[in-house]
C-alpha cells in the first residue's frame, strides 16, 4: 500500500515538471519583416511575456536573405517549426505541391502608400521614372500596378527595381536610387515628415483580403498540436492588448523602437490603423474565409493562377484556432 502511494506522488511530481516544462517553437520571420510593423504582434507577445506564460521556448529565426519566397521552404527543411509568410507565397507552394497551411492571420488589409520624391508631384510624373517594387509575385505589387493603372500609367511607362521589405525600399527613395516607392508603416508616416509625397493608397484599389499568416507544414502540426494551441493563445493577447486603448502608449513605444522612429510617428500609425477602425490587425488571430479568397482572386487577376480558383479551404487550418478557444 505504501509503496503504491509512493509511486502515485512520484508519477504526479514528475509529471508536473514534464507539464511545466516550456515547450520549443522556433518561428520564422524575413529579414524585410525584422522591423517592419508586420512583426508588431510577435514582438508584442515576446516583450509582454505572452509566450513564456502559455509555457513557449519561443525563438524567432531569421531564415536566408530573399523574403516571403523563402519561408515555405525553411519549413521544409527543419529551419523553422513555424512561419510568417504572405498569404501569395504560401498559395503558390501549396499549389507546387507544399503541406504548409495558415493556422492564423498575422496581418489583414495593408495601407501601402506609394511615396515619391520631393520633386514629384502626380503620378503623371512618374512617366519614365524609377519605381522600386516588391516581389513581382505579391500583392504589394499587384496593388501598386492597379494603383498606378487608374491613374494613367501602365506597364512599360516606368522602370522596375525590386526591393524586397519596406525598410529597404525607404532607403532606395532616400538616396535617390528610386523615384518612388510603396511603403508600409511607419516608414511612409516618417518619410511624409520628411517631405516627401504621398500619391495614394494600396487601399484605393485593393479590396479587403488577409495579407500575412502564420504558416506551418500539416504534418509538423499533427504531432505538435499543443505548442500550436500555446502559441495561439499568446498571439491572441498580443493582438489584445495592441487594441487596448490603455495600452496606446506602450504599444507606440514598441514600434518607435523596432522601426527606428519617434513614438509620435508610431502614434500616428495606431490612428491610422484604429481611428476608424480599418480591420488591418486581426482582433484573435482568426482567418476570415472572404478575406482569404480575395486573396486567392488578386493572385488569379494578376496572372499567377489560372483555371477554376481553388477554395480558401485549401490552404487553411482552423482545427488549431478552436483548441485555442479562438474559433
Amino acid at each position: 500500500m505504501r509503496r503504491a502511494v509512493l509511486t502515485l506522488l512520484l508519477a504526479a511530481v514528475f509529471g508536473a515538471q514534464a507539464q511545466a516544462e516550456p515547450l520549443k517553437l522556433r518561428y520564422g520571420q524575413s529579414y524585410s519583416t525584422l522591423r517592419s510593423i508586420f512583426a508588431l504582434p510577435i514582438v508584442v507577445a515576446q516583450s509582454q511575456g505572452f509566450f513564456r506564460r502559455e509555457g513557449l521556448d519561443f525563438e524567432v529565426v531569421v531564415p536566408l536573405p530573399g523574403g516571403s519566397d523563402k519561408m515555405i521552404d525553411a519549413l521544409h527543411d527543419g529551419t523553422v517549426d513555424i512561419t510568417h509568410v504572405a498569404t501569395p507565397f504560401l498559395i503558390r507552394k501549396v499549389l507546387s505541391g507544399s503541406d504548409a497551411v495558415a493556422i492564423a492571420a498575422e496581418f489583414n488589409n495593408p495601407i501601402y502608400s506609394l511615396i515619391a520624391k520631393p520633386g514629384i508631384k502626380s503620378f503623371a510624373d512618374l512617366k519614365g521614372k524609377r519605381l522600386g517594387f516588391a516581389d513581382q509575385g505579391g500583392s504589394i505589387s499587384a496593388s501598386i500596378r492597379k494603383l498606378l493603372a487608374r491613374h494613367g500609367l501602365n506597364d512599360g511607362d516606368y522602370n522596375i527595381k525590386v526591393v524586397e521589405g519596406t525598410p529597404a525600399r525607404a532607403n532606395c527613395l532616400k538616396q535617390g536610387d528610386c523615384d518612388a516607392v510603396p511603403l508600409g508603416q511607419p516608414q511612409d508616416v516618417a518619410a511624409l515628415a520628411e517631405g516627401f509625397t504621398l500619391l495614394g493608397l494600396s487601399t484605393e484599389v485593393s479590396p479587403q483580403f488577409i495579407y500575412t499568416v502564420t504558416a506551418v507544414r500539416r504534418s509538423w502540426a499533427q504531432d505538435n498540436a499543443e505548442a500550436l494551441r500555446r502559441y495561439l493563445r499568446g498571439l491572441r493577447s498580443a493582438f489584445e492588448f495592441i487594441r487596448d486603448p490603455a495600452k496606446r502608449n506602450e504599444v507606440a513605444a514598441i514600434i518607435a523602437e523596432t522601426n527606428g522612429v519617434s513614438p509620435a510617428i508610431a502614434a500616428k500609425v495606431l490612428a491610422l490603423y484604429f481611428t476608424p477602425e480599418r480591420n488591418v490587425l486581426p482582433r484573435a488571430g482568426e482567418i476570415d474565409r472572404t478575406g482569404f479568397a480575395q486573396a486567392i482572386a488578386m493572385m488569379a487577376e494578376a496572372g499567377q493562377i489560372s483555371g477554376p480558383l481553388p477554395s480558401p479551404e485549401q490552404f487553411v487550418d482552423r482545427q488549431y484556432l478552436r483548441a485555442a478557444g479562438i474559433e
